[in-house]
């Protein structure tokens, strides 16, 4: 049974905000994501809407305290809408002088900023490559700084408890939770009920954390160090069941959806590879639903298995990088060829080769579009936010198995790790896409085609009478025998890129959110929706004509997105690439579009936007 904690009121009436962003960092073995997961639940419950934005350090095991091993998380929680996780941080979190130098320019000025005053030791300035000590020379006076013993209050609180310092240290990052709870005026429980489960069996290791928690608190309510807390009301949202998501986790659960809609087994054919494993982790768990994952030893035979498993009858995935998807470019060509339904999700990070392993990129677009030998079109599609993976991955599946093509799914990693309270649906609002087989032999051909997807029957192997070749090689129409035909082969090829083509029957028509027409049209995919989103917003305010498309299918384009762009004077076209959306949109459209281009592995930020958006007004006003 829970214990919760019982505190007293606060002596302090705490100040009502907006909102606030909030940011954790520190060595990998800090608990950072932790702390920061902990913190996010707790105001999720509260009824806050969030964003999130998790930052990992890229190397494995980078050494501790060095700047290449710093961590962190960041929250933005608000009794408003909010899309983007914030460009400024109002509160920073710094528990070793790397964190406090990799982070410290995101602060606002005067903003709040809690240091772990001892791991500022020679040693440790020595690390993170500083020659003074910051806590001593006034660098910090713009700030409010709380220079805070967090090792030796930590260790104190918990003395009584018989465990050693080492395991003592590891609880410093819930006494900094627990002054963070007394600041915005949060409860512990939440995260009282998850140290209680994740210490399950181990009661000294659940008491310490709880204690050091507690601690944390008491140690903000006694000293009265802040002055003031604050307090952030609940957000008016749609009312509804929520339940907080990350990309990973809503992608996982809209694939799972997927298999019970259209009544095929699901299967998972993967190669870890950051930032794609964790839907082999969530996957895993979703056995009871008949799902099947592989984890395979290396990225081809991933791709394979999850063909093998579509032509055996599944709906069958495999997930991935960028480095992932140069490995699996030839049996998506297979896939291509043989036209059998796949998924293949491109969860996209920093490159070229190993690149940027933990950061976001979203540079994979023109390999998605091209990146096969030959003539092989693929239909791709984006999720635009972490609740709308659910919803994509929904989508790939129903494309995938009506036309019997491979669909690429493109999400990144600030998708993948950043979360946001998601609307869970009712069940029966999610149409069904169910499947039928090949049944009957009479008049089976293989690459007999349906006359209005262009699709090729599904015949499960082992179903008597509808043995047919399968491969590689190019097939003749209808038979599916191999054939050399000239005529035959360009006929094949057409059909093929037809197929992808008429799936544009089924995208629904543009609507641009904002102004219908006028000075200026954002055009975008992605995880940049959410920056934009804000940035128009803040624009239209100023009374400036804007419109937002933010294009989920790139492959192919919504039939009218042509006449859409062609109501503004400007288009922009802001990529986390060199600009590889505004390549296609170009070539198709013959439009004078500009980018904006941002290649930091770092999602943008709204400011960055807005500055553009005025750029270009601002020229067109002078150019009229």
């Amino acid at each position: 049974m829970s214990t919760l904690i019982t505190l007293p009121p606060s002596k302090t009436k705490p100040e009502v905000i907006d909102s606030a962003v909030i940011r954790f960092a520190g060595d990998s073995g800090d608990g950072m994501q932790i702390t920061g997961s902990q913190f996010t639940n707790t105001v999720a419950l509260y009824g806050n809407d969030i964003r999130t934005f998790p930052d990992y350090p890229a190397e494995i095991r980078a050494p501790a305290g060095t700047l290449p091993g710093v961590s962190g998380f960041q929250l933005h929680f608000s009794s408003d809408d909010v899309s983007t996780p914030g460009d400024a941080v109002d509160v920073l979190i710094a528990m070793n002088p790397a964190a406090l130098k990799v982070n410290i320019a995101d602060l606002k000025p005067n903003g709040i900023l809690i240091v772990n005053s001892d791991s500022f030791t020679e040693s440790d300035l020595r690390k993170a490559q500083m020659t003074v000590n910051p806590l001593e020379d006034h660098s910090l006076d713009k700030f409010r700084l709380f220079s805070v013993e967090l090792e030796r209050l930590t260790r104190r609180a918990l003395e009584h408890l018989g465990l050693d310092a080492k395991s003592m240290d590891r609880c410093k990052n819930f006494f900094a939770l627990g002054m963070c709870y007394w600041l915005y005026n949060r409860s512990m429980d939440s995260t009282v009920r998850w140290i209680e489960d994740k210490f399950k069996g181990k009661p000294l290791l659940t008491e310490a954390n709880k204690l050091a928690m507690k601690a944390g608190y008491s140690y903000c309510e006694a000293t009265e160090a802040f002055q003031i807390s604050y307090e952030i009301p609940r957000a008016q949202l749609s009312p509804g069941l929520y339940r907080n998501l990350s990309g990973n986790q809503a992608l996982a659960l809209g694939l799972v959806t997927a298999s019970q809609k259209s009544g095929l087994r699901l299967f998972q054919g993967s190669y870890p590879i950051t930032p794609a494993s964790d839907i082999l982790h969530e996957l895993s768990q979703y056995k009871d639903f008949g799902v099947m994952t592989f984890q395979a030893e290396d990225e081809i035979a991933a791709i394979t298995s999850a063909i093998g498993a579509s032509y055996a009858g599944a709906l069958a995935i495999t997930t991935t990088s960028g480095p992932g998807m140069a490995l699996k470019t030839e049996a998506l060509g297979l896939a291509v060829a043989i036209e059998l339904p796949l998924v293949i999700c491109n969860i996209q990070r920093g490159g070229p080769s190993t690149g940027l392993p933990t950061k976001t990129e979203q540079a994979d677009l023109l390999q998605a579009l091209f990146g096969r030998n030959s003539e092989a079109p693929i239909p791709v599609i984006a999720a635009a936010t972490p609740a709308d993976c659910f919803w994509v991955a929904l989508e790939a599946c129903r494309i995938a198995v009506k036309y019997m093509v491979p669909v690429i799914l493109l999400s990144d990693g600030y998708l993948a790790n950043g979360a946001e309270p998601w609307h869970v649906p009712e069940v029966s609002e999610i149409p069904d896409f169910k499947v039928q087989f090949a049944k009957t032999t009479k008049g089976f051909l293989p690459y007999k085609r349906d006359p209005q997807t262009l699709a090729r029957p599904w015949a499960v192997p082992g179903t008597p009478g509808l043995e047919h070749r399968i491969g590689g090689l190019e097939k003749q129409d209808v038979t599916g025998n191999i054939n050399y035909e000239p005529l035959n082969h360009e006929n094949m090829v057409r059909i093929r890129a037809a197929k992808v083509a008429g799936i544009a029957q089924d995208i629904p028509e543009i609507v641009p959110a904002g102004d219908p027409e006028g000075d200026l049209l954002i055009v975008a995919w992605g995880s940049t929706h959410g920056a934009i989103t804000a940035a128009v917003r803040a624009q239209r305010e100023k009374g400036h004509k804007i419109g937002h498309v933010h294009l989920r299918h790139l492959n192919p384009l919504a039939p009218n997105l042509g006449e859409v762009i062609a109501r503004y004077k400007r288009v922009l076209v802001p990529e986390l690439n060199m600009g590889q959306l505004l390549w296609v949109l170009r070539a198709k459209y013959l439009v004078d579009a500009v980018g904006l281009n941002k290649i930091q592995g770092r999602p943008f930020k709204q400011a960055e936007l807005e500055q553009k958006i005025e750029e270009m007004l601002g020229s067109q006003e002078n150019f009229a």
